[in-house]
């Protein structure tokens, strides 16, 4: 149902539309249309497009549903943050908490390992098709060990029960499908049931390893000065996590989950050996986490590389739109500037600000074009 008629009416309309809210609510109701979702399939960056692994399954539900999921998401998120249920290593879709929560404290964690002298070992785990295979009954079960009873479980698990989709590709429709584990991408209520039901997974590591989640991007490290006591604390941390899952539905991918030696040590030492299911865990010399690529020697050099190469790439749409004679004004191009080019170069700034001086002068060459392109390149670069 579109919002077009409610909005003409506003007053009358509303007070309709709480009054069937509040039946639903009351006599445990749920209209069957509301279980049905549209299904647009998101081609992932990057990535083949003649692969259907490769896409995102992104539900579209009735208008009326997410207005009501959103009355309920509010009073569930209230309770479930005036009660501390989320664990606080949960970062993803809480307000006041953003991924600079959890890219600061992997910095201080390195950085503390290098001052005494450490090595500290990072896993950054993959967990394959994390919404699509939530398991559900854990959901329910997670709240009611929280404490909640009443008509919110018995709204939320008639929410997620008998939940059927159709792909939309262009103009056409597929047959119907039943969803019979997971939760839809693109509700309301989906990422903060996703979240409270992952966020257990925290409360299985040993107290010798630390980690942080950002909605399903799972990360856990551990320090030392022994790299046999390190990976033998690592392994038994990934035993636990794998058991969570395997009993919870999810499935941890071991090709695609990473490992970083963090040290600045001049001796030679091996790699740390850690398994998931008998496959090694790749160890690599760098990583993206959250859009922040960070090297074993935490120099922040390739994310500075990387972040030039994607500016330059930005700088031709204002080559493109600046011109002597026509293009856009001066105040045109400074706006697409901010949002293509600073924005990039800002997220995050805080994080891998402590790299040298002469890694951060390679994004002054950056500015410095922008700015003479917005201000119409008429003028040499040298006098």
């Amino acid at each position: 149902m579109a919002l077009a008629p409610i909005n003409q009416n506003k007053t009358k309309s509303l007070s309709h539309l709480l009054f069937l809210f509040n039946r639903i609510w009351t006599e445990q109701k749920y209209p069957s249309q509301w279980h049905e979702a549209i299904v647009i399939p998101i081609l992932k960056p990057g990535k083949d497009p003649s692969n259907p692994l490769h896409y995102r399954p992104i539900a579209l539900t009735s208008c009326l549903c997410k207005t009501f999921e959103r009355m309920v998401n509010a009073r569930l998120v209230f309770e479930l943050e005036k009660q501390g249920c989320i664990s606080p290593l949960q970062s993803g879709f809480r307000r006041g908490r953003s991924t600079f929560d959890n890219l600061v404290l992997l910095e201080t964690q390195i950085r503390n390992a290098f001052v005494r002298r450490n090595h500290l070992v990072s896993i950054f785990f993959d967990i394959e098709k994390a919404y699509d295979r939530t398991w559900r009954y854990g959901i329910l079960l997670t709240l009611f060990n929280f404490g909640f009873n009443g008509n919110l479980p018995i709204f939320l698990r008639n929410f997620l029960s008998r939940r059927t989709f159709r792909v939309r590709m262009g103009n056409f429709y597929s047959n119907h499908f039943m969803q019979s584990q997971g939760v839809p991408q693109g509700s309301v209520l989906s990422v903060t049931l996703f979240i409270v039901h992952l966020s257990q997974i925290l409360h299985h590591l040993p107290s010798s390893v630390n980690g942080n989640l950002y909605v399903d991007d799972l990360q856990i490290s551990c320090q030392g000065s022994n790299m046999t006591l390190i990976e033998r604390q690592l392994q038994n941390a990934v035993n636990k996590l794998v058991a969570w899952c395997n009993n919870n539905g999810h499935t941890i991918s071991p090709a695609k989950s990473r490992c970083v030696h963090f040290c600045r040590k001049r001796n030679i030492h091996l790699d740390p050996v850690i398994h998931i299911q008998n496959v090694a865990i790749p160890v690599v010399d760098d990583i993206r986490f959250l859009g922040v690529i960070f090297d074993r020697k935490l120099t922040f050099l390739p994310h500075i590389l990387h972040l030039r190469k994607r500016c330059e790439r930005s700088l031709n749409i204002l080559k493109v739109l600046s011109k002597t004679s026509w293009g856009a004004d001066r105040t045109s191009l400074l706006r697409i500037y901010q949002a293509v080019i600073l924005s990039s170069i800002d997220y995050r700034c805080m994080v891998y600000g402590s790299a040298r001086p002469t890694v951060l002068r390679r994004l002054d060459t950056i500015h410095h074009s922008s700015s003479r392109i917005c201000s119409y390149h008429s003028v040499p670069l040298q006098w």
